[in-house]
């Protein structure tokens, strides 16, 4: 099969020195690495008693009104920080209706959730939790569960010094935030590439990341997160088939109510997107060069040939960086006034 000429272009850009520290000069232009520690949100400092609550609240399955899933069961950090299935399943077997973000690098989103409904990691902790199709809790039940437990109330006074009732819907949601921040994963090949080790990534990779560039993709997929950061009708070219786009999920129209908005959806964060099948909202593709070929044709209007296909998905792949190394936490023990499962 003949090159493209853009992958032939692509494939001139990255031979030697000089070019690597072209395309460098150019992709440091849209894109930034990860950094080591995220040590503020909003302006605020992380609190390490907060996030040390945060921790133990995350792996906590009695949040939830069945005492069986927990932040963890949906955004498993052992797994790239989703689940790996198309749709998640909550409460009593329910299906939710679309498939889970990672939860890795979500401190670099300009907003939470598919639709951008939620303003920040705080806010977003608080839908999980009370979704009938979730966790199907209340924050009456949450509280009632946390100041139950003499252990935890403990850990929200030291957590939540101020404050005159500790203990609070608001406060937990805080807590997970302060741990969700921690969550990030520097170090990629690609970040190693972006601050000048050329050997970073291969000659494959750097020719998937000049098409990348070249291509459109990174007019979406841009900044810490490559994506996060804006919302775009799915389809601007041409519409996929009803399986990867359901005619009954109208993304962030159910948050603005705006005709435009209709199959509008928060351009997805791509880092470790290999370790997070399967992708799109709808969660049906399962194999991530049939995600990038899908794109092309959906998103820039152009069909992608193999070539050009394998060498964004090897680009793709040197977005993957270091995972955080999260330890169980042993929980403390529900006491005689705890709610029990329902």
């Amino acid at each position: 099969m003949r090159p493209s000429l853009p992958l032939l272009l692509s494939s001139l850009l990255v031979t030697g020195a000089a070019s690597a520290d072209d395309l460098r000069e150019r992709a440091n232009a849209i894109f930034k690495p990860i950094p080591d520690k995220v040590t503020e949100v909003r302006g605020q400092k992380v609190s390490e008693d907060q996030a040390m609550l945060g921790h133990k609240l995350w792996f906590d399955p009695r949040l939830s009104s069945s005492h069986v899933i927990s932040c963890n069961t949906c955004h498993n950090l052992s797994i790239g920080g989703s689940d790996n299935v198309p749709t998640s399943i909550g409460h009593g077997w329910q299906k939710g209706p679309r498939n889970s973000p990672t939860v890795l690098n979500a401190v670099f989103n300009a907003a939470q959730f598919w639709d951008g409904r939620a303003k920040d990691l705080q806010e977003q902790a608080k839908g999980p939790v009370q979704a009938s199709v979730e966790m199907n809790s209340t924050p009456e039940r949450v509280v009632a569960t946390l100041k139950s437990i003499p252990e935890y109330a403990a850990e929200f006074k030291k957590a939540f010094p101020k404050d005159k009732d500790p203990v609070s819907f608001d406060n937990m949601a805080y807590a997970l935030e302060a741990f969700e921040v921690s969550l990030t994963t520097p170090n990629s090949p690609f970040d190693r590439f972006l601050k000048g080790e050329d050997k970073a990534l291969d000659d494959k990779q750097k020719q998937g990341l000049a098409l990348f560039m070249d291509a459109g993709c990174s007019a979406c997929h841009n900044g810490v997160n490559l994506g996060g950061q804006g919302y775009f009708p799915f389809g601007v070219v041409k519409k996929p088939g009803a399986e990867v786009l359901p005619a009954g999920d109208k993304g962030r129209f159910t948050v603005t109510n705006t005709a435009s908005d209709e199959y509008v959806f928060r351009a997805a964060p791509l880092r470790n997107v290999a370790l997070t099948p399967p992708y799109f909202h709808s969660g049906e593709v399962w194999e991530l060069e049939q995600a990038v070929a899908i794109m092309g044709d959906s998103q820039l209007g152009r069909q992608l040939n193999q070539d050009e296909v394998s060498a964004i998905t090897a680009f793709l792949r040197s977005v993957t960086g270091d995972q955080p190394q999260v330890a169980y936490p042993v929980l403390p023990a529900s006491t005689a006034t705890t709610p029990k499962p329902e």
